[in-house]
């Protein structure tokens, strides 16, 4: 009976993350993006870190905030993990939404994770849900237009597949590349300290303009119902590995401000 309870429990699990819509970065991009910045705090906010999460590794905690979508008690979280506006409006003049946005999200996690008076269960809560949407903000379509709700309304075909520009930046493009998220993080250009140091420059702010820029770019580069496959990965490929990565050491940053 117990074994019998376990697999139905696994199933229903499945079955829901199946009919979620794709995560941003998929499993794979927001783990590669947990251990970078694990890989980069220092000792002291390490420490602080596993004495909050009990040794769990951002790698694994990385995903959390998609898990929950299935949960209809965590709903009002749901536009956290974006921010869509006009074309011709920045993000500063842009409407904003009542329930919050990925730059609403950021900086909530941040307040929560640092507030002395914060208990420990916050604390774990939003640190979760920092390290999955420092990875959101880093998927350019993230920060997309809201004509065509970041990409979503823009079909297209991968290998002759229907799906939509959205889907292919999220998951479609790491999927292809096949690699675990370990193997991954092993294999991205290795930066010398002055580069770190320059991609971790900035605010939340400056990180959503490059975002934008990068979105912009992504729009041009098809047409609706376009066929993508071997030609679109050797072409853009490298940017989701750049942006994975920067999203890494800028969320190591950022633990490294709060917890050391």
């Amino acid at each position: 009976m117990r074994y019998q309870l376990t697999v139905l429990f696994l199933l229903i699990n499945i079955i829901c993350y199946a009919n979620k819509k794709n995560p941003a970065w998929g499993l794979t991009g927001h783990r590669v993006v947990g251990e970078i910045a694990y890989n980069h705090l220092t000792k002291k906010a390490k420490r602080n870190l596993e004495n909050l999460i009990n040794g769990e590794g951002l790698a694994i905690i990385s995903t959390y905030a998609d898990d929950i979508k299935s949960d209809k008690n965590f709903k009002k979280f749901s536009s956290w993990h974006y921010v869509n506006f006009k074309v011709g409006d920045t993000y500063e003049t842009s409407e904003k939404n009542s329930k919050g946005d990925i730059i609403y999200a950021i900086n909530e996690c941040q307040r929560i994770i640092s507030h002395p008076d914060s208990s420990k269960e916050d604390k774990v809560f939003y640190i979760k849900l920092l390290v999955h949407f420092l990875g959101d903000l880093h998927q350019p379509l993230h920060i997309g237009r809201a004509e065509d709700r970041g990409g979503n309304s823009i079909s297209v075909k991968w290998f002759g597949k229907s799906t939509n520009l959205h889907s292919v930046w999220d998951t479609k493009m790491i999927e292809s590349f096949n690699m675990s998220y370990s193997e991954l993080t092993s294999n991205l250009d290795k930066f010398s300290k002055k580069q770190k140091n320059a991609i971790q420059q900035g605010t939340v702010l400056d990180w959503v303009r490059e975002s934008r820029k990068l979105a912009m770019k992504v729009y041009e580069s098809v047409k609706v119902d376009e066929n993508l496959s071997y030609r679109y990965m050797y072409d853009y490929f490298f940017i989701v590995k750049n942006q994975l990565q920067k999203a890494g050491l800028r969320l190591a940053k950022i633990l490294n401000e709060i917890l050391g």
